[in-house]
């Protein structure tokens, strides 16, 4: 003889979320689980029976449904099971079980850490089709959210949101059976990753941003931030799975921080090396004009004619005398021109262009930060 069983199950989470990995895309809970079920031949009259009107009768003398939890990945020693089971004078059965449930979940990390994720516990039957067992709820999500929050003992770093209830879900089970869906959504605090890791690259982002106004020790100073990032872009491989289809907004972040300390990196190593070459060219140029006045004999060396020696060759006036005169004004003349010349050989320049690309780059560095934090904070904490 075959009867049909309504079974009402009741999911409350006393423990919420001690654990969450991320990498392998699980979620740990304390649920609290409330199971009853109605079995006509074990009811009585309580009058007839000295007004006995409940009863406590052991698991193993009595059938119990065999529901399980679709995405369940713990062991079974984390449950543990009411030794004992309520009857009362209906013949309704009622038992209790608290387990420390670690189920599968596809986390969207996209808004890590400013995430809110909705994760499904699916109960179902392993023998029972929908014929023979119906799995239904005595309440609505509202009130088990409000049960959930009063019983909870901690939270860690998760806000539960709500719990919703859907009876006859859609199961992806290659059987027709009845189902009981519950989701629950959570929300995650994001204040220890903040502090930790948002706002040092923020900090170190100023700070590359600061050394513009520095001469000496730019490029060592750059190369330190940089490096100090490059530390904390570490922390991301411990926390985010490798197998995330989309970028989470936090890589997106840390990338997009390090790749502007390194291009500010390279522009200090750019204004750096035209400073040096330009140096270098002054000295040269200076050395160059220093080696042509000395390698002059000193007979041919021009020399500023006197007034002393106007005189005598207005007195002693011949040819020798006046192609000397003019030699030394052509030699003169020479001078001015080659040194007019090195004077003009990108002595300063470089420094000039390596100011202006400084000067640019600044701007640019600075109107980037601005525009890609707005954007990536607008489209990471907007709803």
């Amino acid at each position: 003889m075959f009867a049909f069983v309504k079974c009402k199950e009741n999911l409350f989470t006393s423990l919420l979320l001690t654990l969450q990995d991320e990498k392998s895309q699980t979620v740990a809970l304390q649920v609290l689980i409330r199971m009853s079920w109605r079995n006509e031949l074990l009811s009585w009259n309580p009058s007839e029976f000295c007004g006995i009107d409940i009863l406590n009768i052991p698991r193993s003398m009595v059938w119990i449904p065999d529901i399980a939890i679709k995405e369940d990945a713990s062991d079974t020693g984390s449950v543990q099971e009411d030794p004992f089971l309520k009857l009362d004078p209906s013949g309704l059965l009622s038992g209790t079980s608290r387990q420390q449930l670690t189920y599968t979940c596809q986390l969207d990390l996209f808004r890590f850490p400013f995430d809110q994720q909705s994760c499904s516990l699916e109960f179902y039957s392993l023998s029972h089709n929908s014929r023979s067992l119906k799995l239904a709820t005595t309440g609505n999500g509202t009130a088990f959210t409000i049960v959930s929050k009063k019983i909870k003992t901690t939270e860690g770093e998760w806000t539960l949101v709500e719990l919703q209830v859907t009876e006859d879900a859609a199961s992806t089970l290659q059987r027709v059976g009845s189902s009981l869906q519950y989701t629950v959504v959570l929300k995650r605090r994001p204040f220890l990753y903040i502090i930790n890791l948002i706002l040092p690259l923020m900090f170190l982002l100023f700070l590359d941003l600061a050394s513009f106004f520095i001469s000496e020790s730019k490029l060592s100073f750059k190369v330190t931030v940089l490096l100090s990032v490059f530390v904390l872009l570490l922390n991301l491989q411990t926390i985010l799975p490798s197998t995330e289809e989309h970028m989470p907004m936090l890589a997106i972040y840390c990338v997009s921080v390090f790749t502007l300390v390194f291009f500010g990196v390279l522009e200090a190593v750019l204004v750096s090396f035209l400073i040096e070459m330009d140096d270098s060219l002054r000295e040269e140029a200076k050395g160059a004009v220093r080696a042509e006045v000395d390698n002059q004999p000193k007979a041919q060396r021009p020399t500023e004619p006197t007034e002393e020696t106007d005189e005598t060759e207005e007195n002693q006036p011949d040819d020798q005398n006046l192609l000397k005169l003019i030699l030394d004004k052509v030699q003169l003349t020479l001078l001015e021109v080659l040194r007019e010349r090195q004077d003009k050989r990108k002595p300063g320049c470089f420094r000039k262009l390596a100011k202006l690309i400084d000067v640019v780059f600044f701007a640019i560095y600075l109107t980037t930060i601005i525009i890609s934090l707005i954007v990536l904070f607008v489209i990471w904490i907007g709803k």
